[in-house]
This record gives structure tokens, sequence and C-alpha cells, in this order.
């Protein structure tokens, strides 16, 4: 079985730079790669794929995780939780989209009280 790739650490770094701006959001190793958690929930993870591709996993809202499913490469529906979505990450990610739907993310798990402290993308 293949070895799954570390992330690249610059990488890790510009997701570290939007999770810290999240209240009570905290990042740990996880089984592979890194998830960033708020209370026990899993806002992302992070990780490198048997396949050599790296992908982040994250929530979102029903409606878009509908539009995820159709929209094909690279973004992806996951094949565990009703709303576990993900992009596949390469040198054309787009950080800003991606910072917008983590945010999203963040707001989708969080509690309430934490999610009104963070302004949504579009709101």
């Amino acid at each position: 079985m293949p070895e799954r790739p570390d992330v690249p650490l610059d990488w890790v770094e510009r997701l570290r730079a939007v999770f810290e701006a999240f209240p009570e959001c905290y990042e740990e190793a996880a089984w592979t790669g890194v998830r960033w958690r708020v209370g026990q929930a899993t806002v992302a993870h992070v990780f490198g794929g048997e396949d050599q591709l790296y992908r982040i996993t994250f929530r979102a809202e029903p409606d878009e995780v509908l539009a995820f499913e159709h929209l094909g490469a690279p973004y992806f529906k996951g094949s565990w939780g009703g709303n576990v979505v993900g992009i596949l990450l390469d040198e054309d990610t787009d950080w800003d989209e991606l910072a917008e739907l983590l945010t999203d993310s963040y707001c989708v798990q969080a509690p309430q009280r934490l999610a009104e402290l963070v302004e949504r993308p579009g709101a």
C-alpha cells in the first residue's frame, strides 16, 4: 500500500491563518494529516491520500452539498456524513475561495454563540 504524503507545510500554514481567526477553533494531528475542531466537531481535515493527491474535507449547508456533488473535480462530496464535502488541493487551488468555504464550515459546526462572532462571506 502506498504511503500517504505529508501536506506541504506552506499549505498547512495558510490554513492555520484562516482557522486562527475563529473563536475556540484549535488544530490537532489527525489519523493522517491535520484537522481543526471547535469543541468536538471537526471543521476541516487536510491530508495526503494513498493516490498521492491532497484533499481538504469540511462541512457545508445542504444546498451546497448538492452543488459540490455535481460540480466535479476538484470538488467532491464525502462518502461519510451528510454534510461532508471537499476539494482536491494543488498548485491551482483558489485559496480565497477555500477560506470562504472554511469560514462557512466553521459556522456550520460551531455553537451558534461562536458562529455569530464570525463574519460570513456574502453576509
